[in-house]
């Protein structure tokens, strides 16, 4: 099983009557980046080319390469992940030229080996760039779709660590459904249930050759046979000033939008709740509706259905779902439709930085996503054991954070 190397460039989406729809991958808006998260080194350069937001952050300790491929990835605006090296192991020769941008948030590809020339593109925190010449101080790199020149300074080159912190390797699961194993077979405990086309993070994968690999979940590491997954190794590349203006303006508009469309779903429920007035009574447990239209009313929401069980594959806020259906069900009552998918989640709205985190913010992990209810906690379907429950946000690492007010 070879590994297939992923460029992930910034994610987009839509937004129609109220309905949100992923059209990418990974946000780059000085916000994590699909599937990394920790730091990367405690020595970065703090570059004068910084934005308002804050930096990316970086898994530590997971043993990869990226091949010299950055630069000749596909980058067209419609195709935000792509196989870059197709069913190809990386070889240590590979990395000479590869260069990992050092900085704190980001730093300016400029078109000229000059400080004081226009700049073409961003390279964020720890993105990738081919180096293709130098001229002095400078680098000329190319990433993505952006070609031009960085001060050597702000890009570490030819470094494995680097490169091993700024990639995530990916198992992405290819069978209606996947069991994650205790140990390397298939008479081993099942540790967790996966769905297709959600995906993993691989910490080891010492075991490749055996057909094995070991993952992160939110039930803890296990492993899962290479039979039923694809492995991939994703890697961040350059956004363009024209992508950067394009993807704010969007953001902006579909902020917007998804206001809209939550102060009209307040008003739908609140007809809803004043027509039951007059409706026979229940016994059964009874819920508020929605009330309000930002991350605030969403925690309020999503916390009423603490201790309802988790069903995998479920869907109902009373009568059983799982991570995914649980995130998806509450922001549907906000006017916001998501995916029956944590990674697909990933790249739904707008990204923002673990250590910006609000409250209704959408947390993203290997295999699960949880609602950011503040005070370092999420409020998520954790488990068949735990059900709908209240847990410190930091109990895995944080792969994507994501806002849609």
């Amino acid at each position: 099983m070879n590994w297939t190397h992923k460029a992930v460039k910034a994610a987009t989406l839509t937004l129609t009557a109220g309905i949100l729809a992923g059209a990418g991958a990974v946000s780059t808006e000085a916000a994590p980046t699909a599937g990394v998260s920790g730091l990367f080194a405690s020595n970065k350069v703090t570059a004068t080319q910084t934005a308002d937001k804050s930096s990316y952050t970086t898994r530590s300790g997971v043993s990869l390469l990226v091949s010299g491929s950055v630069a000749s990835a596909n980058t067209t605006a419609d195709k935000t992940t792509t196989t870059a090296s197709s069913n190809a192991e990386t070889k240590s020769e590979d990395i000479s030229k590869i260069g990992i941008a050092n900085v704190t948030e980001y730093v300016y590809i400029r078109s000229n080996p000059d400080a004081n020339s226009e700049y073409v593109g961003k390279l964020y925190t720890n993105g990738a760039a081919t180096v293709t010449g130098e001229s002095g101080d400078w680098y000329q790199v190319t990433s993505g779709d952006v070609t031009g020149w960085i001060n050597k300074q702000f890009l570490v080159v030819g470094d494995q660590n680097a490169i091993n912190a700024a990639t995530r390797k990916v198992a992405t699961v290819t069978t209606q459904t996947l069991y994650v194993r205790k140990e390397a077979s298939t008479e081993s405990g099942v540790v967790t249930m996966v769905p297709e086309t959600d995906d993993l993070t691989v910490v080891d994968d010492s075991m490749k050759s055996s057909g094995w690999v070991q993952v992160e979940t939110a039930e803890g590491n296990g492993f899962v046979s290479t039979q039923f997954v694809n492995l991939s190794v994703e890697y961040k590349y350059a956004e363009s000033k024209a992508a950067e203006t394009a993807r704010l303006a969007k953001e902006q508009a579909e902020r917007e939008a998804a206001q809209k469309a939550a102060l009209e779903a307040e008003r739908k429920a609140n007809a809803q709740k004043s027509a039951s007035k007059y409706s026979k009574s229940s016994s059964a447990k009874t819920y508020n509706a929605p009330s309000g239209s930002g991350g605030g009313s969403v925690v309020g929401y999503a916390s009423q259905f603490v201790g309802n069980p988790y069903v995998y594959g479920g869907t109902s806020l009373t009568n059983g779902t799982d991570c995914s259906g649980f995130v998806m069900g509450v922001y549907s009552k906000f006017g916001v439709s998501l995916p029956h998918s944590s990674a697909a989640i990933r790249s739904t709205g707008y990204s923002v930085d673990p250590s910006n985190m609000q409250p209704g913010d959408v947390v993203c992990y290997s295999g699960h996503v949880g609602i950011y209810a503040g005070n370092g906690q999420i409020v998520h379907a954790a488990s068949p054991g735990q059900g709908i429950t209240v847990s410190s946000a930091y109990y895995s690492n944080i792969l994507s954070v994501r806002r849609y007010f």
